[in-house]
């Protein structure tokens, strides 16, 4: 029988999750239940719902416990199609907002599906992929990360919800890529495709494949090919 658990998860949340979650639920919806000895961060009738803004390979064992165990769950993860960055102050005065160049896709899912991706397919489980807008705010601390000159991530805010996309089966993957790609393709072929960098192309391959929605089917060079199956 669920319990509720008030405090669990709740100290350690981070904005994102917690706007996400209050955006996502619904009246009538139970929030921070314990089922089967695992904080659930939302449950709806016989639906239970985990918002995971980062790090799947964190969350697999719950996964796959909770889906052995009988239980619909659905992964809600968000994508930030923009995402301003603001830089504050000491005293946690705005010291500068700018959008970021880099803009999300759907198909980022892929980098963090690599974790489960042939769960897709269980009759239990479904993903739901929210583009979002978002805000990141930075603090400066001298000595840590040098790349951006001293200034860590300190949260993200959620700023706005596009449109989401649910995923419930193998097949679903494929709306994650445009239209386009050949009858017969690379991992080349299929980042450029999706308009990210090659590694993102070579995890959406290993997912898709893992899925069983495609198959290997030669080499060109040092390169696999690909088709649907």
């Amino acid at each position: 029988m669920p319990e509720p658990t008030p405090h669990i998860g709740m100290l350690r949340e981070n904005p994102l999750h917690a706007d996400l979650k209050e955006w996502y639920r619904r009246s009538g919806d139970s929030m921070e239940l314990m089922v089967d000895g695992f904080v659930i961060d939302l449950v709806r009738d016989d639906l239970l719902i985990e918002v995971q803004t980062a790090g799947f390979a964190s969350m697999k064992r719950k996964v796959m416990a909770l889906l052995d165990l009988g239980h619909r769950l659905r992964i809600v993860h968000p994508i930030a199609l923009d995402k301003w960055i603001m830089k504050l102050g000491d005293g946690g005065e705005v010291l500068s907002r700018r959008l970021s160049p880099r803009h999300g896709v759907a198909a980022d899912l892929f980098s963090e599906l690599v974790s489960f991706p042939a769960l897709i397919d269980h009759p239990m489980m479904e993903l739901e992929v929210v583009l979002t807008r978002q805000e990141e705010l930075r603090t400066h601390s001298p000595g840590q990360a040098w790349r951006r000159k001293g200034w860590i991530i300190a949260e993200r805010r959620l700023v706005e919800v596009v449109e989401s996309q649910r995923l419930s089966s193998a097949a679903d993957l494929l709306d994650l890529v445009p239209d386009g790609l050949a009858d017969v393709f690379t991992t080349a072929d299929l980042s450029d495709c999706i308009g990210r960098p090659r590694r993102l192309g070579q995890q959406a391959a290993y997912c898709l494949r893992q899925a069983g929605v495609i198959v290997a089917v030669g080499k060109t060079g040092n390169a696999i090919e690909y088709r649907m199956a």
